[in-house]
Order: structure tokens, then sequence, then C-alpha cells
């Protein structure tokens, strides 16, 4: 069986345009976000502001995803991009044993921010720095070294660099090729709302560098929001000092 290479984001940290350019690799099957589309839209969801008329769909749970993902790395390499707030409760050494792991970061000031201008009404669960942290910090203890983590900034900034050395830190050939595509449709990556949040990415035409934005003012952000972005941060801030660059 083939390791499983995973890179375990958080929402809104250009994890999806990350994926994307795994996609044109051609050399590794890509799921986009298996897990979350189980807790947000299977059988039995398990996100917080679940409701009546939330979408539920018939024989997709957690263990329907773990169980496809470990036939398709049967079959040939895979990637995956998700979130580890979705799976926390199902952390096993022998589940764990069969990635190959990598972290991608962002400043909460711009991920929580960004939250709020889609979902006002988002849950602090559905941030996930204290499960990416949480995960982290697992693998660290049971191998003894870090597993690479690539902070969206540095990524913006010099994507062929980064994502050059993390080819060589999850043992997978750099292909610069695929830091480029042609504008368009997202469909293999749009299961929850036909891809509302994902604007940028279809009018992306591939990652190119950009210089570094100028972080939010977190104060000019509601109560609520300043007070997660508070809680979050010195997560944040532990696995950045751990940041390939």
């Amino acid at each position: 069986m083939h390791k499983i290479v995973a890179l375990w984001a958080v929402p809104r940290s250009t994890s999806t345009a990350f994926e994307w350019m795994m996609r044109q690799r051609g050399d590794v099957a890509c799921l986009h976000e298996p897990f979350g589309e189980a807790w947000y839209q299977g059988e039995d969801p398990l996100w917080p502001r679940l409701s009546e008329d939330s979408v539920r769909t018939p024989g997709l749970t957690l263990e329907s995803v773990w169980e496809n993902m470990q036939e398709m790395a049967k079959a040939g390499p895979v990637f995956s991009k998700d979130f580890p707030l979705y799976i926390d409760h199902m952390w096993t050494d022998e589940m764990l044993s069969h990635f190959t792991h990598s972290f991608l970061i962002r400043n909460p000031a711009m991920t929580i921010t960004s939250m709020y201008a889609k979902w006002p009404d988002f849950h602090e669960k559905e941030v996930g720095f204290a499960e990416q942290r949480e995960l982290f910090e697992m693998i660290l203890d049971k191998t003894g070294s870090p597993p690479p983590v690539i902070d969206s900034d540095d990524l913006l900034e010099n994507p062929a660099h980064i994502v050059e050395t993390w080819c060589a830190a999850v043992g997978l050939p750099f292909m610069e090729s695929a830091l480029h595509w042609e504008p368009g449709a997202r469909d293999e990556v749009s299961w929850w709302d036909g891809g509302s949040f994902h604007a940028n990415l279809r009018n992306s035409d591939g990652l190119k560098p950009q210089p570094r934005k100028d972080y939010i003012d977190i104060a000019e952000a509601p109560q609520r929001v300043q007070d997660v972005y508070e809680r979050v941060l010195p997560h944040y801030d532990f696995m950045k000092q751990y940041a390939i660059g």
C-alpha cells in the first residue's frame, strides 16, 4: 500500500490552490477534503451548526471515507487535502501510520476574518487551529522529527521554492509545470455549496509569486472574532517556528 500524502490545513489558507497544483501533476490521485465532506454532508454529520435541512448523503460516513482512501492507496499514490478537526476523534497510531504528514498554516487574522465574511455564524470548532497543532505534536512526539510545515504567506511569496522543498520532504518529484493552469471551472473541489469558496481559484492561472499582504487589523473585526483570534493565535505561533522557508 502506498502512503497517503496528506496536507493538513486550516480553512481559508490557500489550501485548495495547493491542491489544484497537485491535480496538475497527473501522477497522484487527489482528494478534496474527503473527511470534511462526511463531517458536513454525510449521513451522520458532526458539524456544530447542523440543522434539520442540512444536506445529508446516505452511505457517506467518516468510516466509509477512510475505507475508500485505503483502497485508493492500494492502487496507487494518493494526495489528500483536509482539516484535522474533522477526525480528531479517530486518531490512532495505526491510522496515522498510513500517511506521510505535512501541514499548511496561515495567520489566523487572515483566515478567521475570511471565514467570518463567508460564514458570520461560524463555530470556533470549524477554525481548526487547535486540532492542527495537536496532530502535529502527536506526530512530532512519535517520530522525533517535525513533519514539513508550509506557511501560506511563504507559499504565495515564493511558490516554486516552497513547493520544491515540500516535495523533497514528502518524497515526491518536483514538477514546475504543475504550478501553472488555465482559469475555469473547478468542479472537483465544489462539493460544498457548488464551490462558492473558490471564486479566486476559478479565476487564477497558477501559483505565482505575490507580494506579502498587509495583515488585517483584527481590532476592526467583531469582538467574537477577536476573541477566537486570541485563543487560536498561540497555536499558529507554535506551528510557525517549524515552517519551511
